[in-house]
């Protein structure tokens, strides 16, 4: 697979895509006004203690107060203890991506990702050690100081998800303060291997004193021993200067905010398979360069100033795809179409066949399955681009044959491997419908780029013409008796005003007749479709 990666920037904000052979599969958008909260570290302070929920609400100092579980709290006495370093290998591992902001040994997850990889709450013998059986109430009080890491970006109307367990991820190396494990990933089998990388970093920890537990990730095979030190010197020294922030601040405060979107991407998902990367600011081209230099000095070559007047997205189709990633219908090359509904509490994702009727001499099935089959890439592109998360309802054409459903969910399993982002997928078979959970750590690309509509209020319907005429003629019959005789002038939205005069004339009369009056209309363009104004003028 031929992969890119192109990167815009412009002011104030970065825009990034990967294409998949010439497809664009994923954008990140980063803006100085609104940069992410994911991957940050905070000194905050506990706003508020819940132990009907076992958890606590923690002041950021952002708009809305973290949540923070009980799991995700350290048992100071149990982090006393201390854990053996030289942990068995094979408990130690620590590439597991199942939990929620789950320390990753692998280079291909990160929080570039927008999957939360490399931070929050690992998965090792460590963690085990610094867990909890108190209840929240004997952990955390209000008013106590906390430092604590954003593993969820906040959500719509939910506060950030953070943790205590502090994990901050370089291109070799996860590195995990509030632990004293060293883990290794188990896609380095080589035992030589694994013994050497675990030695470099027990003889720099030695040797600086330096606290705190790391997995050695799988880009780590191979590399020679300065690059190991390199990201440990890097842990060591931010580290450091960030309990030095966290001293000499008052909660809540930012202490460590994470890397740049550039620097985050290439950090977290470069590998062998990008063929390039081609970025059209100076500055960034500068800084990329100077970085692959540091982590993979074979990929130098491959990166690219794009330096026509021509937008880089508009060169290589991207804006066309993130215009269409905020329509709710898409459609297929046959003809059928998808549409995509996102809602608070879940993703509904429904298939139709549109103008695709098969071949003449086909059956119906065949047409279905065909459709369904290519519904099934587009619907994981779609996923993937827009980072939709949480729970994905898939509703596909009925098919009558059992081994074409399958056939259907077989294809979706094998397409959803190709994202990063942790998922479960369940076919329900009685309903013709696949429903995919999808770990969800940052806003959707739809409400990164929009926002709710200040006409409808964000629900994507007003209501129609006929509707607010009667409810003119209701609301008058409410208030008849009160008008004492005086003239009556009603002010509507030019729409409305048209259909009273119209197709709604009869509602007029009728309002007519109730205030035994005549009334004047009066078209105002400003006034909202649904509002109307009712004024008495005296008799003169």
């Amino acid at each position: 697979m031929n992969k890119e990666m192109i990167i815009s920037t412009s002011g104030h904000e970065t825009m990034a895509a990967i294409l998949e052979d010439d497809e664009v599969v994923e954008i990140f958008v980063e803006r100085d006004q609104s940069l992410g909260a994911a991957g940050n570290i905070y000194k905050g302070r506990v706003s508020k203690v819940l132990p009907g929920m076992q958890a606590a609400f923690v002041n950021l100092g952002l708009e809305r107060d973290g949540f923070l579980y009980v799991a995700d709290v350290i048992d100071p006495l149990a982090s006393m203890d201390g854990i053996d370093a030289d942990g068995d290998d094979d408990e130690s591992e620590s590439d597991d991506k199942s939990g929620e902001g789950t320390a990753s040994a692998d280079s291909g997850s990160g929080s570039g990702s927008g999957s939360g990889g490399g931070r929050g709450r690992g998965r090792g013998r460590g963690r085990d050690r610094n867990q909890s059986d108190l209840p929240i109430d004997k952990l955390l009080t209000a008013g106590q100081e906390i430092v604590v890491q954003v593993v969820k970006e906040p959500l719509g109307t939910k506060g950030a998800r953070i943790t205590s367990h502090v994990s901050i991820p370089g291109r070799f190396l996860v590195f995990m303060p509030t632990v004293d494990h060293i883990g290794v990933s188990r896609k380095i089998a080589s035992r030589e291997q694994r013994g050497r990388l675990r030695r470099i970093v027990r003889d720099f920890r030695t040797e600086h004193g330096m606290p705190g537990g790391v997995i050695i990730r799988t880009a780590a095979a191979d590399r020679p021993e300065e690059d190991i030190i390199s990201d440990l010197t890097y842990f060591h020294e931010l580290w450091t200067a960030t309990l030095q922030k966290g001293e000499n601040k008052r909660a809540p405060v930012c202490i460590h905010r994470e890397e740049s979107l550039v620097a985050k991407l290439l950090r977290d998902l470069l590998t062998d398979d990008f063929s390039t990367i081609r970025i059209d600011d100076a500055g960034e081209y500068q800084k990329a360069v100077k970085l692959i230099e540091r982590i993979m000095p074979d990929m130098v070559s491959r990166v690219h100033r794009y330096d026509k007047n021509f937008p880089i997205f508009e060169e290589y189709g991207v804006q066309a795809e993130i215009d269409k990633g905020l329509r709710s219908k898409v459609w297929l090359k046959s003809g059928g179409y998808i549409v995509i509904n996102q809602t608070e509490a879940l993703v509904a994702i429904d298939v139709n066949t549109g103008r695709y009727v098969g071949k003449r001499t086909g059956r119906l099935e065949d047409t279905i399955v065909k459709t369904n089959l290519e519904a099934v890439s587009e619907i994981v592109r779609q996923v993937r681009l827009r980072d939709l998360g949480g729970i994905i309802v898939l509703d596909f054409i009925d098919m009558e044959e059992r081994k074409n459903r399958q056939a259907v969910y077989q294809a979706f399993e094998q397409q959803i491997r190709r994202d990063r982002s942790p998922s479960k997928a369940v076919q329900v078979t009685e309903f013709g419908l696949i429903i995919t959970t999808r770990k969800r750590v940052k806003q959707s690309l739809e409400r990164q780029l929009t926002e709710p509509c200040p006409y409808c209020s964000g629900s994507a319907v007003v209501k129609s013409t006929s509707t607010i005429c009667f409810e003119i003629l209701s609301e008058l019959r409410k208030i008849s008796s009160d008008l004492n005789g005086h003239r009556v002038q009603l002010r509507v939205n030019p729409d409305v005003a048209r259909a009273l005069k119209a197709e709604e004339r009869g509602v007029l009369k009728e309002i007519e007749r109730t205030l035994a009056r005549q009334i004047t209309l009066r078209p105002d363009p400003l006034l909202h479709h649904e509002q109307f104004d009712v004024m008495t003028v005296e008799k003169g």
